[in-house]
């Protein structure tokens, strides 16, 4: 996929996941990761960061969400437990495309919400951890670009023993 992304929390009070989940945003070739109006100290997350991605990302704070910025031609996209939100499965990731995440045992704020382009959610039962939830949403982007072969239709990987000059629907059986 062509394009880049970039991923934050609003509101987040756990120091712990927000390192991890820059960890992940870091991992998963991130363009830059963001808080709006974090309600933990930001040199407690550093404390869960053992890739020191604050080293290697753009990291930028902001106190309301008025004042996140954003990149022209760019989606603000939600992520939240919401009805009305769209399941993650269904969705198809913004080429340019920024993600939010609520704080824990909350949502994102009303303000921010307004400002969305799009509410997703991931199709649980009950919400999970915000490192996760994000985590989650960067490997859905991740597999949803094109780059990987197919799912084979039958356990297990790709046909590892078919000549590579034959086509799938030459290979009559496995």
């Amino acid at each position: 996929m062509r394009g880049y992304f970039g991923i934050g929390v609003e509101g987040i009070s756990k120091p712990m996941n927000v390192g991890n989940l820059l960890r992940s945003a870091h991992s998963f070739g991130a363009s830059f990761f963001f808080t709006i109006s974090p309600a933990v100290d930001l040199k407690g997350m550093k404390a869960s960061d053992t890739a020191d991605s604050f080293g290697h990302l753009p990291f930028y704070n902001f106190e309301k969400p008025a004042d996140l910025l954003l990149p022209v031609n760019t989606s603000l996209v939600a992520v939240e437990f919401l009805p009305d939100a769209t399941d993650l499965p269904s969705f198809r990731h913004p080429q340019q495309a920024i993600y939010v995440l609520g704080p824990e045992g909350g949502n994102v704020s009303d303000e921010m919400l307004a400002r969305c382009d799009y509410k997703i959610k991931i199709p649980m039962k009950f919400c999970i951890n915000v490192g996760v939830a994000g985590a989650l949403v960067m490997y859905d982007r991740l597999i949803s670009t094109g780059r990987f072969v197919p799912r084979p239709v039958h356990e297990g990987g790709a046909n590892r023993f078919a000549p590579q000059q034959l086509k799938e629907e030459q290979i009559i059986c496995t």
